[in-house]
Order: structure tokens, then sequence, then C-alpha cells
């Protein structure tokens, strides 16, 4: 391909964006928060990439540019992202799916460690100076339901049988995980009560659509059993945060372990800084030494394919959502 314009839609001051002068010389680059950053070279644009994730700005700037053929979310969640002319369009968009799923996937087994093994108890005993011994769970006797069992609950999945920890699964589509040897049974959607009902441990990792959201709710939360903790590593409004604050104070469950929620920042004042049963982490979770430089670093191996017409990795299915 002969020359190519891209629009970066970030703050020109993120330090990550240094990487880009790698991209030939006969690449054009436009990079901006707002729309008037790229109205000389948007005409020509024949890519946008979304660094910072807005999806105001991606609209605003997709509607500027009747030539783009490719869009790219730093991203996995493209929720926010996806207009009805993106969506129903020939543009390609490709997101940063498996380019942070190893950490989360290390996130959730500490998280389960944490409730395991009462970590809390742990140091709050440590604290007031007491000796006090308790029985803990071995996590090898213990099974983990992944609700979304995509490159995220893969990730899970490998680090949960390493602990021998039995694994059960619900996608989508359950027969796109035959053969699977992370995973010892694949339910689909419509079955995720069954999994529910036997899971020690509920990972949470499923994309935000149209048909996620809420998707764990009140007579999800009940169906689990009363010493199961709920994890969301995917986004916040797929569990419905209301029903699980009252699950969790009503102590229906024994606890949560959340990194994505409804509003973010979270609240301050909000039900959960209070609730002694959930362990919080400010949607970080997948933050790791070079984690933007990786995202960076996969959005330029992309481009290169681009660059020379072969088929990009992480093609979305714009109207699934992923």
């Amino acid at each position: 391909m002969d020359d190519i314009t891209v629009l970066v839609l970030a703050d020109p001051s993120e330090p990550q964006l240094a990487m880009l002068e790698c991209l030939p010389q006969n690449t054009s680059i436009a990079v901006g928060n707002s729309p008037e950053a790229f109205e000389r070279l948007a005409p020509d644009a024949t890519a946008i990439f979304n660094w910072s994730g807005s999806g105001e700005l991606l609209q605003q700037a997709f509607a500027m540019s009747p030539r783009v053929r490719w869009v790219h979310s730093r991203a996995a969640g493209l929720d926010g992202q996806l207009f009805p002319d993106l969506v129903e369009g020939p543009v390609m968009l490709t997101n940063g799916s498996g380019v942070f799923s190893q950490p989360l996937g290390e996130w959730v087994i500490g998280a389960a460690l944490f409730f395991a093994k009462d970590f809390r108890r742990l140091v709050r005993s440590q604290e007031a100076g007491v000796w006090d011994q308790f029985d803990c769970v071995e996590l090898s006797k213990q099974t983990m339901g992944i609700i979304g069992y995509g490159d995220i609950g893969r990730a899970v999945a490998r680090r949960a049988k390493a602990l021998e920890m039995k694994v059960l699964g619900v996608r989508r589509h359950p027969d796109q995980s035959s053969g699977d040897a992370h995973v010892d049974e694949v339910y689909g959607m419509p079955n995720r009560f069954e999994v529910l009902k036997r899971s020690d441990y509920v990972v949470v990792a499923a994309p935000l659509t149209p048909e996620t959201r809420g998707l764990i709710g009140e007579a999800e939360l009940n169906a689990m059993q009363a010493t199961a903790v709920i994890m969301n590593v995917g986004r916040g409004p797929v569990i419905d945060e209301a029903a699980l604050i009252r699950a969790l104070e009503q102590r229906r469950i024994r606890g949560a372990a959340l990194d994505v929620f409804d509003r973010e920042p979270l609240p301050e004042g909000h039900a959960f800084y209070k609730l002694d049963n959930v362990l919080l982490s400010p949607h970080c979770a997948d933050h790791t030494p070079g984690w933007l430089e990786t995202a960076m670093q996969f959005f330029l191996d992309n481009f290169e394919r681009f660059r020379k017409g072969e088929p990009l990795k992480n093609i979305v299915d714009k109207r699934l959502g992923y």
C-alpha cells in the first residue's frame, strides 16, 4: 500500500506515542483529542487508532474520514465505541483482545487465594497482634466457573487448571471450545445457572453488549452457593450492581472481587467501599510495567499487516460487539 494517513485519538503528551516514529516515512499522522486536530488530514485518512478509548471522539473522527478502511481500538472492550455507521459499514474494526488477558488471569487467581486463605483475616489479626488460627480452603478441591469463556476466560482457566481446580465455562458457542484441555465442561449462555450452582468461584469475563448487560442479576446471584465468590474482570454492567450489593450485604454469597464497575472512578461513599466481603481493584488488574507499550506494539504489528495487505489480527464481529 502506498501513502497511509492515520488519525490517532490521544492526548499528544502520551509518551507511548513516540513509538509511532517507527512507522514508514510515507505515513502521515494526526494526533489529538478533539475533532479540530484532524481537520486537515481526515479527508485522506485510511486508518483511525483510538488510543484514548473515547467513543464520542471516534464517532466524530469517523464522520470526517470518508476514505477510512480500518479502525483499531487499544481496549479489548468496545462498549461506547460501536455506532451505526461503523457497525453497518464495510470498515474493518480490530481491538486489543488478548493483549491484557495474562495479567487478568493472574489477578483472578490472586483473588481466589485471597478468599480461600482469608488474607483479610490474616492482615486484621496481624495488625491487632492476635494469634488467630483458623482453617482455610484448598483451591485444588474447588470449582471455578467462567461466564464468558473467551481469551480472558482461557487465561483464567489455564491458571486454575495448574492449581488442579475443576473448570466450567459458559460461552455463546460452546462448540468452539471443543478439545480445550483447560476446561472440563462448556455450556451455552441459557445453561449458565448450572455453572452458577456448581461453582465456588464465578468469574465474569464477558464483553458488554446489549445481550450481556445485566446478565448476572438477582436470579443468577440467588443460584450461587452461599460460600461462593463472584469476580468481575469483564465490564461492570454485565453484573446488576444493585443486585450484587444486596447479595453481599445480606451475605447470600461469600464475597466479590471486582476490577470493573458501573461508574468509574467508583464514587466516594459507594457501598462497595464499606463491605468487608469485597476486594476492590480500581480497574487496573491488567496494568503491569510496560502494558501501554505492549498495547502500542500490537497496533504497530497490525499496521504492518494493513500496509502489506495481510489479514489483520483481532478482527471484531461488529454486530456481536467482540
